[in-house]
């Protein structure tokens, strides 16, 4: 991942509609990786590993290593503008 904020979602989410929607306003520098997509099964598995065995979207990577399940955009906002 090259972006500090790596968003994982789907496209059929409205969790993840909203929050992408949202960013798209912010100057959060981010990536997009859809879990459904075969060619991610290993960010799929990473998802499901941090959220207890579920796939649960959207969840947000940080550079730093941390991450958040389901944030609204103020969340990421913040926490992008913590790791400048």
């Amino acid at each position: 991942m090259s972006a500090p904020v790596t968003v994982y979602a789907t496209s059929w989410c409205p969790y993840c509609r909203t929050l992408l929607g949202g960013l798209k306003r912010t100057d959060v520098d981010y990536e997009v990786v859809d879990v459904d997509d075969p060619a991610n099964k290993e960010f799929s598995d990473w998802v499901a590993s941090v959220n207890n065995g579920n796939r649960i979207v959207p969840t947000v990577r940080y550079a730093d290593g941390t991450h958040q399940t389901n944030p609204g955009v103020g969340a990421v906002v913040d926490k992008f503008n913590a790791m400048r």
